[in-house]
């Protein structure tokens, strides 16, 4: 639902911005519509020049290696593929810093301000990062120009990494075991931000939201609030519109080839 909702609003503003002939897809790894099909009607439409936008804003093999790996195979089966571009991250895009500070600040003028403000990122295996993925750099950087936007500390923002699963180390320090111990270290009303996830889903509205939230108030925690991804707001639509018309510059009018692009 707020995929789709994003996905509208970047079509409509995309339409709206350019004389182009241009169109927003959306696709999903691991869900529907998947790739795949999405690529094939695209190329049934004519469409001849492809950007994909993966909205992970930290790069890792994970997730925005695995959306290029989809994307790549698929475009693999066709005798003529569509020219590609492909975003690899926009970790510390300033805007991309803007909208993440407009949020928080938007919320704390509605709701009020935290002892701490807790930016809870995807966590993946430490073996990854040993082998060479950005992620951690990224994230730790996101949080760095965050917390410079805001005007505030490491003692004020903190991060932790959630939704780890197996036996092996993943990133530290886990999300859960975080907002265990903060109550113990005297932060009693906790704000969690989730800067890696464009829209919510179960991860952030069930995990963070629900299962975390009573983590927090059972270690003795008072008040834990869940800051919203920006999902299709107004400047987040726009800081993704910027992206596109950034990363498909000096592309050849649609026109001229008498195809259409696609985002």
């Amino acid at each position: 639902m707020f995929s789709r909702a994003l996905a509208d609003a970047l079509d409509r503003r995309l339409r709206a911005a350019t004389a182009d002939r241009a169109e927003v897809a959306l696709a999903m790894c691991y869900g529907r519509p998947a790739i795949a099909p999405a690529l094939d009607r695209l190329v049934d439409a004519g469409v001849r020049r492809l950007l994909v936008l993966p909205v992970y804003p930290q790069y890792s093999a994970t997730s925005t290696g695995a959306v290029f790996d989809a994307v790549t195979s698929a475009l693999q089966r066709l005798r003529w593929p569509p020219e590609l571009r492909f975003v690899n991250d926009y970790h510390d895009d300033p805007g991309y810093i803007s909208v993440l500070a407009e949020n928080v600040q938007k919320y704390w003028r509605e709701h009020g301000r935290a002892q701490r403000v807790l930016l809870s990122f995807h966590g993946i295996p430490q073996r990854y990062v040993r082998l060479g993925d950005p992620y951690f750099d990224q994230c730790m950087v996101t949080a760095q120009r965050l917390r410079e936007k805001l005007g505030i500390g490491a003692d004020e923002c903190s991060v932790a990494f959630q939704s780890r699963v197996g036996r092996e180390p993943w990133l530290m320090p886990y999300t859960d075991e975080t907002l265990r111990q903060l109550p113990g270290q005297g932060v009693r009303h906790v704000q969690v931000l989730c800067p890696g996830f464009a829209v919510d889903c179960l991860e952030t509205l069930e995990e963070i939201a629900e299962t975390n939230r009573h983590l927090f108030l059972a270690a003795g925690g008072e008040r834990m609030d869940y800051i919203p991804a920006p999902n299709a707001d107004a400047s987040h639509v726009d800081m993704l519109l910027r992206l596109v018309r950034r990363h498909a510059g000096g592309w050849a009018p649609f026109e001229q080839s008498g195809g259409s692009g696609g985002a």
